[in-house]
């Protein structure tokens, strides 16, 4: 594939499909800036993956597969990344959602970042609407692991909420 080819594939690709990379980029970035790195790191592994690309699954799961792997080999390489880090510069959130927000969204987000890396890739797998299969596909896992990890995700944030809410939260 020449280079002309593969910068339009990429176009395409990422015009279809930067919706992903946002997601993922929000989930594994602590601060805006972390966010922005990740965001360009995972575009350009989408970006040098085009040759790869076989066509034996859809176009967004071979996006999200390298994103998320994108992702953890970037929280994994980047120790400054870890949890608890604030983002001082709000205020300029371009990978934010826009100002109006929802706050089960905001909640359940905030909640994802909250978990172990598998974990959180199946979280946002399954808010994308993705089957087991192509979880399991995407992940390295089998469908009956995707299944019982997917059951104990939802059984924890539920038991979560109802403490919350419990709590006057």
């Amino acid at each position: 594939m020449t280079k002309a080819e593969r910068n339009r594939v990429f176009e395409q690709w990422l015009a279809a499909h930067k919706a992903i990379l946002f997601k993922v980029a929000r989930v594994y970035g602590a601060t805006h800036a972390d966010r922005e790195d990740l965001f360009q790191e995972m575009a350009l592994q989408v970006w040098h993956s085009i040759d790869a690309f076989r066509g034996n699954c859809a176009t967004s799961t071979w996006i999200y597969r390298v994103a998320l792997n994108s992702a953890l080999a970037w929280d994994r390489s980047h120790g400054k990344h870890g949890r608890g880090r604030q983002d001082f510069d709000a205020s300029t959130a371009l990978l934010e959602a826009p100002a109006a927000q929802d706050p089960r969204l905001e909640w359940i987000y905030a909640r994802i970042a909250e978990l172990d890396d598998v974990n959180r890739s199946l979280a946002l797998l399954m808010l994308d609407g993705f089957s087991y299969r192509e979880m399991s596909e995407i992940l390295g896992l089998s469908e009956s692991n995707v299944g019982a990890k997917i059951n104990r995700i939802k059984a924890a944030l539920t038991a979560q909420l109802a403490r919350e809410e419990q709590d006057g939260l």
